[in-house]
């Protein structure tokens, strides 16, 4: 009888994880799906404007070589196999879109 609650105290434990582990789980493709989720080495698109005020928008593929708390560090490829690196607003950026594997097969 002293070892009542104590029993019941680890199946409510043991009932809380198995409700809660698939709350827990947090899958990449999600995670990609979110703009503000990137890594390093990571390809995205640069949204460029030339001005502020400019209505014109560039999509120029880069790839992500440092994170900030604000900015991204992006590498862009240049006309003659050079590369050049700018700090951007995560905002500027886009997730580079995924082939699926349907078009691979083709």
């Amino acid at each position: 009888m002293k070892n009542l609650p104590i029993y019941l105290i680890v199946l409510v434990l043991l009932i809380n994880l198995v409700v809660a582990c698939p709350s827990w789980a947090e899958s990449s493709s999600s995670l990609m799906s979110n703009s503000d989720y990137f890594q390093v080495g990571q390809k995205v698109i640069w949204l460029y404007k030339a001005r502020a005020d400019s209505t014109n928008v560039q999509r120029i593929p880069a790839e992500i070589i440092k994170l900030g708390n604000k900015q991204v560090q992006i590498k862009v490829s240049l006309h003659d196999n050079e590369f050049v690196n700018r700090w951007v607003s995560r905002d500027r950026l886009e997730n580079f879109p995924q082939l699926k594997e349907s078009y691979l097969l083709r």
